[in-house]
């Protein structure tokens, strides 16, 4: 049955008075928990999140193979491109990004050192994206999860009560050694974690800087529940989408695929095909 624009209005009303007020609620409820009974409820949260991810499976992802649509935007808004990529990890510090179908743009990172090839050859990663990467190890919902938790320092909270994305949900917030504060959504009818808010300050200019990324689409796979949508903003503005079509975990990848010699293997492949191809060109 088609809804009247009566009844759309006063539906539309009363979500707005919903929204509202949803947030103070939720913020008495948390309010109203001893320190003690705050940091019990998050970490019972965690738990049940880690157990609905997956369990010991989930802990014990050694590696993972991903394709994936990616879209990048800009700062007005729009889109700067779209690609098809494979990602292979082995976590939480070695990370190669493949685009696909020609494999000839390749970034790798590992550890303190990066390095990418592109038609210009290979080169080393710059200290700002290293950088980046690192920052986005430490934020890493996965990460969080599977090696973060039992970190000296690490400050655990229950954030209440909520509605995100449409679903019930309770927020738990994690503050890190470094004054970096983790809130994360987890939805109360599966316990999967649907959005990551980090509270961070911008190193060069100091001010605060609000990153959310939202997690929908799961997919078990190998028993791990996984998000074949992820969406990231920054202070606002969308910074990214990625739409999974295929995730393996476990493959026994070898540790070589994360190193500069590989990409030197690669380009001694692609370098010469691309050489030949500008050869033809010329006659």
């Amino acid at each position: 049955m088609r809804m009247t624009w009566r009844v759309l209005l006063i539906a539309i009303f009363l979500a707005g008075t919903w929204m509202a007020t949803a947030p103070q609620a939720a913020a008495q409820d948390s309010d109203q928990l001893m320190p003690e009974e705050s940091t019990a409820k998050a970490r019972e949260i965690l738990q049940q999140a880690i157990q609905a991810l997956g369990g010991p499976a989930y802990l014990n992802v050694h590696d993972a193979t991903c394709t994936l649509r990616y879209s990048q935007f800009g700062h007005s808004g729009d889109v700067n491109g779209f690609a098809t990529l494979i990602d292979y990890t082995i976590p939480p510090y070695k990370d190669r990004t493949e685009n696909l179908p020609k494999r000839n743009l390749i970034q790798i990172m590992n550890g303190e050192k990066g390095w990418v090839l592109d038609r210009g050859g290979v080169s080393d990663a710059s200290e700002v994206d290293i950088a980046q990467f690192q920052d986005d190890v430490r934020k890493d919902i996965d990460n969080i999860l599977r090696h973060r938790l039992k970190e000296p320092g690490m400050i655990f909270r229950y954030g209440g009560p909520d509605v995100v994305d449409l679903k019930e949900a309770d927020w738990v917030e994690l503050v890190d050694s470094e004054d970096r504060t983790v809130r994360i959504a987890f939805a109360r009818s599966t316990h999967l974690p649907i959005r990551k808010v980090v509270v961070s300050r911008d190193s060069a200019s100091r001010t605060k800087r609000d990153e959310l990324e939202y997690y929908s689409n799961y997919h078990p796979i190998s028993g791990i529940e996984t998000p074949y949508q992820i969406t990231r903003e920054r202070n606002g503005m969308k910074v990214y989408q990625a739409f999974f079509e295929k995730c393996e975990y476990n493959t026994n990848l070898s540790e070589s695929l994360f190193t500069k010699d590989s990409l030197e293997d690669r380009w001694a492949k692609v370098g010469k095909k691309g050489k030949k191809n500008k050869d033809k060109d010329k006659n």
